[in-house]
């Protein structure tokens, strides 16, 4: 309740650390900490209250670490740009939250990247939002792996690059992520994609993936939709071999690693195959991605859906006047 009343903004103008929030506000607030509770209408505190104990239910790791739903409201609760009364470091807020927090062996701080996060206190265990993509999964975050895995069956080979991989592979920290397309399938060398990633000690790996929409076999007779895992030994051969040139440094580079990225299923034997096909030094250099590996990690990155995979609603007809 307490944190509740944080939320809503209970106390008086003149006096409080908190922003006042209406329904339509504590709508948005749930809706921006990536949930989909909305206002009832009831009195605020005590809904507030209820829809906390509903996300403090959800799945979690361990008893020191709260879950995602929960950091995300605390995260947002605590944003500098909402400061009352005092300034943007917000002691006074901070002071209240913890004074509750406190009580359940956590403590709220600000980092220098000016986002508020909890650490367990008997641990000393800084608890932030993570990225872990085997993490149990919240309801809402289920609900989301539903409508990508729907819409993962009926997008196109180009529109799982366009729409899922490259907001996806964005979201991971990865630059200069360039997409050859398929307009000039002579340009793409064994691959649908490069991009690079920056190491924390500024040291640079450049990536080629290749992608295909449904399931990679090992088969003899390859099913429609499905590729065959024979086709894309040639293609990862040419993605190792051939230059790519990055703009950025004005210079032709190998890529480093291959990304083998599937819509469907990548099976053992598959990878199997491929692994014996390839020597050692060009073995490391592979890197797998399935259907289950993109749902996972576009879940836990909080990605909003592609505009193909929200469902369907109905527009709002006026009714006709019956004369």
């Amino acid at each position: 309740m307490a944190i509740a009343d944080m939320i809503c903004g209970n106390f008086k103008v003149e006096e409080s650390f908190f922003v006042y929030r209406s329904s339509s506000y504590l709508t948005q607030f749930f809706q921006d900490c990536g949930t989909e509770f909305a206002h009832d209408g009831s009195t605020r505190n005590y809904w507030v209250a209820n829809t906390l104990r509903q996300i403090l239910v959800e799945p979690h790791p361990n008893a020191q670490t709260p879950p995602v739903a929960f950091l995300r409201v605390i995260q947002a609760l605590m944003d500098s740009a909402d400061a009352l009364n005092e300034g943007s470091d917000r002691l006074g807020a901070l002071a209240l939250l913890n004074n509750v927090l406190g009580r359940e062996g956590f403590e709220a701080f600000y980092a220098e990247d000016k986002q508020c996060y909890l650490q367990h206190i008997a641990t000393q265990k800084i608890v932030s939002v993570t990225t872990d993509p085997h993490r149990p999964f919240s309801a809402s975050e289920l609900k989301r792996r539903a409508q990508l895995l729907i819409y993962l069956d009926i997008a196109s080979e180009d529109e799982l690059i366009e729409e899922v991989l490259l907001p996806l592979f964005r979201q991971l920290g990865f630059h200069r992520i360039t997409a050859a397309g398929h307009k000039d399938k002579a340009l793409e060398y064994g691959k649908d994609v490069w991009m690079k990633f920056i190491l924390p000690t500024q040291h640079v790996l450049y990536f080629g993936i290749q992608v295909k929409k449904g399931k990679i076999d090992s088969s003899g007779v390859t099913k429609s939709g499905n590729a065959n895992v024979s086709e894309i030994h040639n293609q990862v051969l040419m993605m190792l071999g051939h230059e790519i040139f990055d703009p950025e440094i004005g210079k032709r580079i190998l890529v480093d690693h291959a990304f083998i990225v599937a819509g469907g299923e990548i099976t053992k034997a598959a990878r199997n195959w491929l692994g014996n096909k390839l020597d050692a030094s060009r073995r490391s250099q592979i890197l797998f991605m399935d259907r289950e590996d993109i749902l996972n990690l576009y879940v836990v990155t909080n990605l909003p859906l592609p505009q193909g995979a929200m469902p369907e609603t109905l527009a709002n007809e006026e009714d006709e006047p019956p004369f």
